[in-house]
């Protein structure tokens, strides 16, 4: 995506539950509607961020892998 973040996750070297966790109070600090781009080096974050998404109600705008290194888009829900 060629848009500006209003804030990064490096979650780089971590693994589960940690960066889930971690996304969770990052997504809290993030103004309604706001963008959040996450950086992370382990494979569950394919299957916990989606379901972080959608139990939240965050949209996932895009997810895709690059040699071991998965990014993710999310915009914060509106309140």
């Amino acid at each position: 995506m060629s848009q500006q973040p209003d804030a990064i996750l490096d979650a780089t070297g971590l693994n589960c539950p940690e960066p889930v966790m971690m996304l969770h109070n990052k997504v809290r600090d993030l103004p309604a509607g706001g963008l959040l781009k996450v950086i992370a080096t382990d494979p569950s974050t394919r299957r916990d961020i989606p379901k972080f998404c959608v139990f939240l109600g965050h949209e996932l705008l895009d997810q895709s892998e690059e040699a071991g290194t998965y990014l993710y888009w999310i915009r914060k829900k509106a309140d």
